[in-house]
């Protein structure tokens, strides 16, 4: 079993072991040929991705590779399309990182919002902005979720007591469902992003959403709103974003995740003192490493055993691309 990082939770590891399976690790965000040269070498029945992407020549290399089980939910580091046409089952292990992703999104929200990164700049170079300071209350704001899965379900229970008015657009999930949360749905993501005094994203990037949040959707956002992101950084025009925020249109912005990941230098929203960027950690605690490890892990288990899977679980279907 290759994982393609180098780190797997112990009780994951333990697990794999358990069930006859050696582990091997690639450096972290292996390169095209660095991945292959380990898949050559080790030749895995069972990949763990973890961290860069994995291309069509890497499963192509892969000559006992039968499932790559990603390490999260999120599997567009993966090049499905080659999986499926090389007979290689993926899987995700979706929700256990909910929690983590969730504290880490509500965490930027109060920090962009509080701006409190700036003032503890200021205060660690010798100034007290206390007189020209005026800050803002979470109390009352519109908080706009894009997409309605568990991440987005774990949000809105946190942020139940504080007063939020929480909305969802999310075409995929029912009206109970999102009833169920104690929220309100909204039908279009214009109607959303036009009413909502911050968005938080929390869907899968795929080839139709790419720059969901671009030049025109940022500017239906009210003046001075936020812009929160703990999904995946392809939803974002970020040129765009930077204008936005270089106007004042937006006023603030919470970012763990980039269309570049890891970024070529520095990213050029570093240079707004109005965004707070983190290096895509939101789901890596201790906690949800071991959740989120175990699930990838007994998901390779069971799949190479011929234990059937829960269908929201598995991302192509192989025996339908098998057919002639």
């Amino acid at each position: 079993m290759l994982v393609t990082g180098p780190y797997l939770a112990e009780e994951a590891r333990q697990h794999a072991e358990a069930a006859g399976y050696a582990v091997f690790h690639t450096p972290p965000y292996p390169t095209p040929e660095v991945l292959i040269e380990h898949i050559e070498r080790h030749d895995p029945q069972g990949v763990v991705a973890r961290m860069g992407q994995f291309g069509a020549e890497a499963i192509a290399a892969g000559r006992s590779l039968r499932v790559i089980s990603k390490h999260g939910a999120g599997v567009d580091n993966i090049d499905v399309a080659a999986a499926t046409r090389h007979g290689v089952q993926v899987i995700r292990a979706a929700g256990g990182n909910a929690v983590s992703v969730a504290e880490h999104a509500v965490a930027l929200m109060f920090a962009t919002v509080k701006r409190l990164l700036p003032l503890d700049s200021g205060m660690r170079a010798g100034r007290w902005e206390k007189a020209e300071f005026l800050g803002r209350e979470l109390c009352g704001l519109r908080l706009g979720l894009v997409g309605g899965g568990a991440i987005a379900a774990a949000v809105v229970k946190i942020v139940q007591g504080l007063g939020l008015e929480v909305a969802i657009y999310d075409p995929y999930a029912s009206d109970a469902s999102i009833a169920a949360l104690g929220a309100q749905r909204r039908e279009t993501l214009e109607a959303l992003l036009s009413r909502s005094d911050i968005v938080s994203l929390h869907c899968p990037l795929t080839e139709t959403n790419a720059h969901l949040l671009n030049a025109e959707t940022l500017a239906l956002m009210p003046a001075n709103s936020y812009v929160i992101n703990t999904s995946r950084g392809g939803l974002i025009d970020e040129k765009a974003l930077l204008a936005a925020l270089d106007s004042g249109h937006i006023a603030g912005a919470g970012l763990d995740t980039f269309e570049r990941e890891p970024p070529e230098g520095i990213n050029p929203l570093a240079a707004c003192d109005r965004v707070i960027l983190t290096p895509h950690v939101a789901g890596v605690t201790a906690e949800a490493g071991t959740r989120v490890g175990v699930l990838a892990v007994s998901g390779i288990v069971d799949f190479l055993a011929d234990k059937s899977l829960p269908p929201a679980r598995l991302v192509n279907d192989i025996a339908t691309a098998a057919c002639p």
